[in-house]
């Protein structure tokens, strides 16, 4: 069998792969490293070996095999340009691909293909990207015909990165020839071309910025028009100022008298909107920044993509407010971006647009004011940026007065709408804000304040998930899988539709869960969801086959909000991707000693608004669920709920004290009985005739303590005199014995 199967391969299989394919036991992934040939007898497989290995045993679907070949030939730690000579020195290239595509629809495979198809595409990269093979390309673009175009598929697969060697040749004016050739292939490059001459055009001199602009005018894309307007303005040399509106009106002939600020906004709104035609290198970890000096040229300075638009966005939206500095939309799409860009920084790295000795975003946040700050948030309430609308909350509350805390931005008031945005983080802290600024009448939605305020006491930790299956037992394996990670689970929906009512019923989604829909309907149920008042900002994960894993997964790597994973995949995983889903889309689930803070902020709020007796956010309207928390809650939060109940001139209340100090025993019944005492005090006795009773039979009691505080309840009860002489005919009886 294994000789044959030998023959078959046309190789020399990794003895890893014979003894699986006997159906011997495999003792390691990575025996070929581990072993020792010259003690064992048996030479370690080569990298050819294991890379036709893997290709042969993935296309005759023995795929356990497979995965023991891949991982062992990973293991070995190729480099990426090394891994490119293996695949097309074998001259497996076409096999390779056609393999790796193939392996990425098979849930055990799909990770180990995803690395070498990495490897091999970060090796081709690296190849085209080398300066050195930049420079022999431009050399070519003047020789045979052949060699001029293997020449230019080189240079255009280099793209941003052939921009400061291309540059050179554009300007050669000792080389009429490469200079022609050089701008048809910037031109055929296309947009990856634009921001690097731009950025050029703007600092060169004359002749040079007269040239670039022609350029620009030719590739035609909409990403140079600021730059060649804002030449076309302050230029004071007529041709250079004749080339860019010549070049603008090629472009957009309705651009031409457009205001400069305008446009740069327009174009720092697409990189914030992290638009497909803005992003040179999607999928990828880094992008490309550009700056320009005359006497080195262009200079690339590598940026993680993850920060990458927010960095564009701030320093075309810094041009805008230069030219233009009132523009108030320039100034909050600027504050939003570097919010995000905060955000969004992973930890550790050194942003080279933000120097690490810069203020924080925050800083400019609160120093811009109440109103762009409304701008932050009303962007992040559209774009369901939870993230960002947390951190524009958090701004505002800082530095606004109750008055510009409810006011209109334009049609908009986005605090108030923050009330029902789709995630309880955002509604508890702008209830927060709008409650502590105690504003001094009524507006539209201030009936929302207070009952979300007294919903944090009680309902901040709990975690909603709902499953879209149309399968039962899917449903409940998936639904064990979330209960396991505290999410309580609504009943099952076959559609989004169906949920509705069960959504309805709680205070907001934290994850919706798709079991194995059918492919092509995922992009309807990611719309459905976002189009959704109460799912809007809700992260989906997708738990596809693995057939459609791969094209999923490629169509949604760069959502925050929407995460693919292959059905099969095991339930730590799942629960794994969940956790991390959840985590990236919205801070994560409110754990424990976030939710005692914000309870113990929201009744800080609500006792203050009690004791202003504030009649826009009437404090009375929490009083049910104040009531239920103080039957729930313990300790120093208890004793607040009752605080705040001891204000409330409701007879309710005051009952509802008094029982909770019944149900208590020592020092909490009687700091219970104190506050039954300040309610009786400001509104009368008007507690049950059962209740007066015990006051009296504990205020006749033996434990000192708890006796002098039943006694001083009596009297803020003001009880008629027969109660009283049982207080004094019982005093006596006690000191008698």
């Amino acid at each position: 069998m294994i000789a044959r199967t030998i023959r078959r391969t046309q190789s020399v299989l990794s003895v890893a792969a014979m003894l699986a394919v006997a159906g011997l036991a495999l003792p390691s992934v990575s025996w070929a490293q581990d072993a020792k040939p010259a003690e064992s007898g048996v030479k370690a497989a080569s990298d050819t070996d294991l890379l036709k290995d893997f290709i042969h045993f993935t296309r005759i679907a023995r795929y356990d095999v497979a995965a023991q070949v891949g991982s062992e030939l990973l293991g070995r730690g190729i480099k990426p340009k090394d891994f490119v000579t293996l695949v097309d020195g074998a001259g497996e290239q076409s096999r390779f691909d056609e393999t790796v595509g193939r392996a990425m629809r098979v849930g055990s495979l799909e990770p180990i293909a995803a690395a070498m198809y990495k490897l091999y595409e970060s090796g081709r990269l690296a190849a085209a990207r080398d300066p050195g093979e930049i420079a022999e390309n431009i050399k070519k673009l003047t020789g045979t015909v052949q060699g001029r175009i293997r020449a230019s598929t080189r240079l255009k697969a280099a793209g941003e990165y052939a921009m400061p060697q291309l540059l050179g040749a554009l300007m050669d004016r000792d080389n009429p020839a490469l200079r022609s050739e050089a701008q048809r292939v910037l031109v055929e490059i296309g947009s990856q071309s634009v921001i690097p001459l731009a950025t050029a055009m703007v600092h060169s001199e004359p002749a040079q910025a007269e040239r670039l602009a022609d350029v620009l005018g030719l590739i035609g894309h909409r990403s140079a028009l600021p730059f060649l307007a804002d030449v076309k303005t302050s230029s004071t040399v007529a041709n250079v100022k004749a080339a860019a509106e010549r070049a603008m009106s090629r472009i957009d002939a309705g651009s031409v008298n457009a205001g400069v600020a305008d446009l740069y906004l327009g174009l720092a709104e697409r990189y914030y909107s992290q638009s497909r035609d803005v992003t040179s290198f999607g999928g990828e970890d880094f992008q490309l920044l550009w700056s320009y000096n005359p006497s080195s040229g262009l200079n690339m300075t590598g940026i993680r993509t993850s920060v990458y638009h927010e960095a564009m966005a701030m320093a075309l939206a810094e041009r805008a407010l230069t030219i233009d500095a009132g523009n108030q939309q320039a100034l909050g799409l600027w504050l939003a971006s570097n919010l995000r860009r905060e955000i969004q920084t992973p930890q550790g790295y050194e942003n080279p647009a933000y120097a690490a000795d810069r203020r924080d975003a925050m800083y400019f946040a609160v120093a811009a004011g109440a109103g762009p700050g409304q701008s932050v948030l009303a962007r992040a309430v559209d774009a369901k940026d939870t993230m960002l609308a947390r951190k524009a909350i958090g701004a505002i509350e800082r530095t606004a007065g109750s008055g510009a805390l409810t006011a209109r931005t334009g049609d908009r008031s986005p605090l108030v709408e923050a009330l029902t945005y789709p995630n309880r983080r955002v509604q508890y802290e702008a209830a927060l804000a709008l409650g502590a600024s105690q504003p001094s009448a009524p507006f539209a939605g201030s009936e929302r304040v207070v009952p979300t305020l007294a919903a944090t006491i009680r309902e901040a930790s709990a975690k909603y998930a709902g499953v879209i299956s149309r399968d039962n037992e899917q449903y409940q394996a998936i639904r064990k899988i979330l209960e396991q990670d505290g999410y309580t689970v609504l009943s099952r929906g076959s559609s989004l539709s169906e949920l509705d009512g069960p959504i309805a019923e709680v205070p907001a989604v934290d994850l919706l869960v798709a079991v194995d829909p059918n492919p092509a309907d995922v992009p309807a149920i990611v719309t459905s969801i976002r189009g959704t008042t109460r799912t809007a900002a809700t992260p989906l994960l997708a738990l596809t086959t693995a057939e459609s894993y791969p094209d999923l997964r490629r169509r949604y790597e760069t959502e925050t909000n929407v995460t693919i994973r292959p059905l099969a995949t095991s339930p730590e995983a799942i629960s794994k991707a969940a956790n991390d889903l959840v985590l990236a889309a919205s801070g994560g689930p409110i754990a424990s000693d976030e939710a005692q803070a914000y309870a113990a902020r929201s009744l800080a709020v609500l006792r203050d608004l009690a004791v202003s007796r504030n009649t826009a956010l009437p404090v009375e309207e929490a009083v049910v669920p104040l009531i239920k928390s103080l039957t729930e809650s313990t300790g120093a939060t208890k004793m607040s709920v009752a605080e705040v109940l001891s204000l409330i001139g409701q007879q309710r209340a005051q009952v509802a004290l008094m029982d909770a100090a019944l149900n208590a025993s020592g020092s909490d019944r009687i700091d219970l009985m104190v506050k039954v005492a300040s309610s009786a005090k400001r509104f009368g006795n008007q507690l049950e005739e059962r209740q007066v009773r015990r006051v009296v039979e504990m205020a006749k009691g033996s434990d000192a303590a708890e006796s002098t505080a039943a006694a001083a309840l009596a009297g803020a009860l003001n009880l008629p005199n027969a109660d009283l002489i049982q207080f004094i005919l019982g005093g006596r009886s006690h000191q008698a014995q």
